[in-house]
């Protein structure tokens, strides 16, 4: 027994009988010509039924079957069959569904006409040649226009039969055109060019007929539509209604096909062969406006959305569709959504494909990617996608990034270059400038490029070449170069990218240690060398720690501390006026925009600071207890590192450890002792001894 009975013969009904077929429910399809049945494959879930049906057969299939539904899928222009197949369920007590094909967009230079006499009376009253597509059964209704044997040419079905009948219309040679579909535009108005028609008929048979393909090339070769409106005026579902109704009624699991495709800049010329085929064979198209606007196609769905969880939502809610494509800007491994939303879409789920160093490269996103994305690792380390049958399955394809673009469209190589992105994420480009000497950056403001010029100017740098490049790919492609002095008044637009090129960049230290000579001196006290050396060492930073110098005198930790969390962020926290000053002039000496400065008194100095990973504690003024407090109410985690001098700051440091608990508790002595020459002698000098104690509950 059948569950559900199909009457097809339109790429509807074939995609209906697939859908419920390919979800193991029981259908059998009814299609007209043998040539209908071609479009279908039998299998356990799927028969398939040939021939004509009239009211009476129909009421008997029915009575006999007893299917849980009808679906009535067959041609807008089949309406003697339609009221057939709503009669015998009628009778049958069978319950009855309509599909229907969507109307295709309306389009102000067609003429629309209701019937086929009513479109060659229009034509009977004008001049030049006309390519109608409406099929052969139609034929017979131009036949009546005069000269119709000169001016029309018929293109149909090349079957033999519909061959001989449209021979004994009078439609012979060249006239006559026997081809099977399905036509693209191309291939539409290269056959209006090649008959000089001024005139192309067809029926309103939805982008499923090829409908819009049909518009679009006549459009384009300045001949006229002649649309034939639809015979009845009926309501039903569409397909995509039609596949939700059947999900929700069959209780169907959904596993559409996910791609998410990298479309380069935005220009449809970037786009690869693969993400073209992707694209054309979607029936949904996701992502911002830009980027689908870019890239869609003539009726095809979209939902305009970059939230990876609004993504997700709406294909949960939306078994209708089967082939969707999420679009995102330049590569999905080069600074993308597309992180986040894999993560998001693999939420209880793992999918289908290996990545790996077998899995074609289309497939891959940077073993970054992998590894912070993919749950699950293999025994190299990398991450795998696995299929789950229940959920759906996801393709990454990559896309041209922005990087490769621009470097070549400006003859500079990328492989030597620090690639970074400033576009809605905290990046110190200038810590980086100053230390490369080929920067490429991603940025996301009109004013970016000014921003950066200003400060490279400031520390010093103006000389440093900036290449600029703006709306890469479109038409209003900008890309100059000019130095830094040059741009610090520029307005551009925020679709921009810069590569920074500084032939004075320094190498960057890989350890404290710089000289206490290079720093700007002053009355301040200053933390010398080799104490710098190992309360830095204690600090253990990361090159993104969020750390508070406090009591930073003349800056010197808190320059150091920049620059080796040269990605995060460092608070120089001093009440001395003087001190502040040195603090600012050792800033610009040594570029570290990632330093701010707070001129004022620890803990209340502190409070509206963001919560640190790292702390130096050299002067307390009295309030250390305080200061401790504070910094593990903000961080509970927080690693501290106290610089003592005197016995009492040593009491007093240990009693607040103490107090507050930590698990890790280290002091360490300090004795150093330097060099000086006398005459022909050196002498040791010896410093002050310091203490230097860490403080540092550990993660839980």
């Amino acid at each position: 027994m059948y569950k559900v009975l199909v009457f097809a013969g339109t790429t509807e009904g074939y995609e209906i009988c697939r859908f419920l077929a390919d979800h193991q429910v029981q259908t059998k399809g009814f299609v007209a010509t043998e040539y209908g049945s071609k479009s279908l494959t039998e299998n356990e879930y799927l028969t398939v039924q040939t021939g004509r049906l009239d009211e009476a057969a129909m009421e008997q299939i029915f009575a006999q079957e007893k299917p849980e539904m009808v679906l009535d899928a067959t041609h807008p222009y089949a309406a003697e069959v339609t009221v057939n197949i709503r009669t015998a369920c009628e009778k049958t007590q069978i319950p009855y569904r309509r599909v229907l094909r969507e109307s295709g967009v309306h389009e102000d230079k067609a003429v629309y006409v209701e019937s086929v006499q009513a479109a060659a009376q229009y034509l009977d009253q004008t001049q030049g040649n006309v390519l109608l597509t409406t099929g052969s059964k139609e034929l017979a209704g131009f036949t009546g226009m005069k000269d119709y044997q000169e001016r029309l040419y018929a293109r149909v079905l090349s079957l033999p039969n519909v061959m001989q009948a449209c021979a004994e219309l009078g439609f012979e040679g060249k006239h006559l055109i026997g081809m099977q579909g399905p036509f693209s535009r191309e291939l539409n108005a290269a056959m209006l060019r090649q008959y000089h028609c001024k005139y192309l008929v067809t029926k309103d048979t939805g982008k499923a007929g090829g409908f819009q393909d049909k518009i679009d090339a006549a459009l384009e070769c300045d001949a006229v539509p002649v649309i034939i409106g639809r015979p009845l005026k009926e309501e039903g579902m569409s397909v995509k209604e039609c596949k939700r109704f059947l999900t929700e009624h069959f209780s169907l699991t959904h596993q559409p096909h996910v791609t998410l495709l990298g479309i380069g800049m935005g220009s449809p010329e970037m786009l690869t062969v693969q993400g073209k085929n992707s694209l054309d064979q979607a029936d949904l198209l996701i992502g911002a406006r830009r980027m689908v606007d870019s890239v869609k196609r003539p009726g095809q769905d979209v939902f305009i959305e970059y939230r990876s969880q609004e993504i997700k939502d709406y294909i949960d809610s939306h078994p209708e569709y089967n082939n969707i494509v999420i679009v995102l800007s330049g590569d999905v491994g080069f600074y993308s959504g597309a992180k986040k939303l894999l993560d998001v879409l693999q939420q209880n789920r793992q999918c289908q494909g290996i990545m790996n160093e077998k899995m074609p490269e289309r497939n891959k996103l940077s073993q970054d990617d992998l590894n912070s994305e993919i749950p699950e690792q293999n025994e190299m380390g990398q991450g795998r996608l696995i299929q789950d049958t229940t959920q759906p399955e996801i393709q990454v394809q990559c896309g041209i990034s922005s990087v490769v673009y621009f470097m070549s469209k400006i003859g500079l190589s990328w492989d030597d270059a620090k690639i970074v992105s400033a576009h809605g994420r905290g990046c110190n480009l200038i810590s980086y400038i100053c230390n490369e000497k080929k920067v490429f950056a991603i940025l996301g403001t009109s004013d970016g490029v000014a921003v950066l010029a200003k400060k490279l100017v400031e520390y010093g740098m103006g000389n440093v070449l900036l290449y600029v490049g703006e709306n890469l790919s479109y038409d209003n492609e900008k890309i100059f170069v000019k130095t830094a002095d040059e741009m610090t008044e520029y307005t551009g637009d925020p679709l921009s990218v810069i590569c920074a090129i500084n032939e004075s960049a320094g190498e960057r230290l890989e350890t404290h240690g710089i000289k206490d000579e290079e720093f700007i001196r002053g009355k301040a006290p200053m933390t010398k060398e080799e104490v710098r050396t190992v309360s830095l060492s204690k600090l253990r930073l990361t090159e993104d720690s969020i750390c508070y110098d406090v009591g930073a005198g003349t800056g010197s930790l808190s320059i150091e501390m920049a620059l080796r969390a040269h990605q995060g962020k460092v608070w120089a926290i001093e009440k001395k006026e003087d001190a502040v000053e040195l603090i600012r002039q050792n800033k610009v000496k040594f570029a570290t925009d990632n330093l701010e400065i707070i001129e004022g008194l620890a803990p209340e100095a502190l409070v509206d600071l963001p919560a640190p990973t790292h702390a130096f504690i050299g002067g307390s003024s009295g309030n250390l207890k305080e200061i401790v407090k504070l910094l593990i109410e903000k961080n509970p985690q927080v690693r501290i590192v106290i610089n003592c001098i005197t016995l009492e700051t040593v009491s007093e440091a240990l009693e607040t450890a103490k107090e507050f608990g930590f698990e890790e508790n280290e002091i360490v002595q300090l004795s150093a002792a330097r060099s000086k020459a006398i005459g022909r002698y050196h002498m040791m000098m010896g410093e002050n001894p310091i203490y230097i104690i860490t403080l540092q509950n550990p993660q839980k």
